[in-house]
């Protein structure tokens, strides 16, 4: 019997939970998810790394219930142009940090990589561009086919 097909309208933020932050003092948490996978608009698995730059408010990832989260997304049809606005919206909703730095990397598909960045210390995501220290990294990244 064929599974029905789940589209973004499932990914349930409620996989996400969160700890008390043991600092009140400023940190940044770094954390890579490597093997990030989900359907394609074409049904077909897409397969990317997400980058995670955290600065944390009065609450912290707890890393189990991202991996939940992350997993729940291997049966969504979506375009990572959608996956990666809905992965960042959730996690700004949940954690509520001081600040958040999205950046996905997508696997070659067609012999084209693409790199999709969301930063909310944008003026553009309501930032108050206090750190604008994304205003000098330089967008270079080898690609490899």
């Amino acid at each position: 019997m064929e599974q029905p097909v789940k589209t973004y309208t499932h990914i349930d933020r409620n996989i996400l939970k969160a700890i008390p932050n043991p600092s009140s003092g400023a940190y940044e948490i770094k954390t890579k998810i490597p093997e990030f996978t989900f359907l394609g608009v074409q049904e077909q698995p897409d397969f990317a790394t997400i980058y995670l730059t955290f600065y944390p408010g009065k609450k912290i990832i707890e890393l189990k219930s991202l991996k939940h989260y992350v997993y729940q997304l291997r049966n969504i049809v979506v375009s990572y142009e959608r996956l990666i606005n809905i992965i960042y919206n959730d996690l700004i909703a949940v954690y509520e940090p001081e600040r958040l730095r999205l950046v996905m990397i997508c696997n070659p598909r067609g012999g084209i990589i693409s790199r999709l960045t969301i930063d909310s210390d944008w003026k553009a995501r309501g930032g108050k561009e206090s750190f604008n220290d994304w205003k000098l990294i330089e967008d270079e990244w080898e690609t490899k086919l």
